[in-house]
């Protein structure tokens, strides 16, 4: 079984803010509620944090929206908006060490990786974004010679976006860098399990200089903060990400005021190692790709398939490392798996390892909730899977990897392309022939060769089929967030 860590722990950070964050103020929701926030290692009250509404989102709305009709900053120098955005990134960077553990502490996430991988893309992403805030540019078009005709990029206006709880600070930055350096105006709902690191973001933005109502945020919960952001008529676009039932809700009720969307949803991600592969690169890949983040990413790789001769020994090294891998305080920076997010994420997880095993799978390793305080699960490997198996087709966010056979090139495309998920993909093998022509069939946003969960903020991110609309991140995640307009000017005399 998984290991007990026991190096000394990191204390835990002060938590600063609780209210909702609406036109530069801290203020309490309207109704007077709150709800609260857990530490999920623990499963004790972090703190209460204020539980917005309807009424919140409406007085948000109203404030992005006087911000970007009648406040500086759609106007502004763009070089001087990119500054601003630099600046929250330079704040950020000086608050790291506070907000990586904030973020161990709501979220579960050793804070080791918050460190070394969430806040160094955060950081990279706002940097990248400031850097486009004065490269938004149109285009001349050569019209009839009486006209001259040119293009112009303007911001889509107030923006709601609606972020998980699997990386809060991450999913922030992913959605405020391209909203920030557009132009526009943000209301964000953080996740009601993580809403945290989010607020403490917003102070940030406001000491970098950001003015008062360009970035709002209320706390709440879907059915009554997220759906009044997506059904209110000042909004004109919703950035989500989650799951993709939520997203079709989305999808319909922005319809009734034409809201632009884009979604960043699910994914049950074929990861194809050949046996040919660098085994030892293929396993140490493979078994991060899945197990980073307690298995709680959009893009893990979850559908592991193996060739026939190298099966055996891939599933005996996978179920070694998960003896040895290191469960305890994610505060603590020798600890390597957290627990899952919150009580409702274990037990899912657990009834999958439930469901694995009646439907015929060999549980190898884990399968168990790890110790009684806590919402751990320990690593779990399931060998012998089949294709039609629920652990091989549903998405269960959680440390559980499924590990089935293939025998030869031939059927393994459509194999890894038999789901109604695409957001991404990978493959391990030493000939360029068999990579190249798995990267250019499989149906994903995002293929990975010899590599699993390299991400860049310059190289766009989002999913086929079910696993999303449209992208983010590059200078695809910039274009979400403008509208292009064409102006003729008549020169006739």
């Amino acid at each position: 079984m998984a290991t007990i860590s026991d190096s000394r722990a990191i204390a835990s950070p002060e938590v600063r803010h609780t209210q909702c964050f609406i036109d530069g103020k801290w203020v309490p929701a309207m109704s007077g509620k709150t709800f609260a926030t857990l530490n999920p290692a623990t499963e004790e009250v972090i703190a209460e944090v204020a539980e917005g509404d309807a009424a919140d989102i409406d007085v948000a709305v109203r404030a992005a929206r006087h911000a970007f009709d009648s406040g500086p900053w759609r106007k502004m120098d763009a070089r001087d908006r990119g500054a601003l955005i630099y600046r929250l990134a330079e704040l950020i960077e000086q608050e790291k060490e506070e907000l990586a553990a904030l973020e161990t502490l709501d979220n579960g996430k050793p804070i080791k990786d918050a460190l070394a991988a969430d806040l160094p893309l955060v950081i990279d992403c706002l940097k990248y974004y400031a850097g486009w805030a004065d490269k938004i540019q149109g285009a001349t078009i050569p019209i009839r010679g009486e006209y001259f005709c040119y293009t112009r990029r303007e911001p889509v206006g107030v923006v709601g976006q609606i972020i998980p709880w699997n990386f809060p600070m991450l999913m922030t930055a992913w959605k405020w860098g391209p909203a920030l350096a557009s132009g526009c105006t943000i209301v964000m709902k953080p996740a009601e399990q993580t809403p945290l690191t989010c607020l403490r973001m917003a102070q940030l933005a406001q000491e970098a200089g950001i003015p008062d109502g360009v970035i709002n945020v209320v706390p709440g919960f879907g059915p009554t903060a997220g759906g009044a952001l997506v059904k209110h008529h000042g909004v004109d676009k919703i950035a989500f990400t989650g799951e993709h039932t939520t997203a079709q809700i989305i999808m319909k009720n922005a319809a009734d005021t034409m809201k632009r969307v884009t979604f960043e949803l699910g994914g049950k991600s074929p990861n194809v190692v050949f046996a040919d592969a660098d085994l030892d690169a293929a396993i140490e890949g493979s078994h991060f790709g899945l197990y980073f983040n307690q298995g709680q990413c959009c893009t893990a790789g979850s559908r592991v398939y193996v060739e026939d001769s190298i099966y055996d020994e891939f599933c005996e090294r996978v179920a070694s490392m998960n003896h040895d891998r290191k469960l305890g305080d994610p505060l603590d920076m020798s600890t390597e798996q957290g627990p899952q997010v919150d009580q409702r994420q274990m037990d899912k997880i657990l009834s999958y390892v439930d469901l694995g095993k009646k439907q015929g799978a060999k549980l190898l390793s884990g399968g168990k909730r790890f110790g009684d305080k806590g919402f751990y699960v320990e690593p779990t490997l399931f060998a012998d899977v089949t294709d039609d198996m629920k652990i091989a087709t549903d998405e269960i966010f959680g440390p559980v990897m499924s590990v089935l056979r293939f025998k030869g090139q031939d059927d393994i495309i459509h194999r890894a392309n038999n789901s109604f998920y695409g957001l991404a993909a990978a493959v391990w093998t030493k000939d360029v022939k068999k990579a190249h022509r798995f990267a250019s069939e499989v149906r994903a946003g995002t293929v990975w060769v010899n590599c699993y969960d390299v991400f860049d903020t310059a190289a766009p991110f989002g999913g086929f089929k079910m696993s999303g609309l449209g992208r983010e991140l590059g200078a695809a995640g910039l274009d979400a967030y403008l509208e292009n307009k064409t102006v003729t000017v008549n020169l006739a005399e």
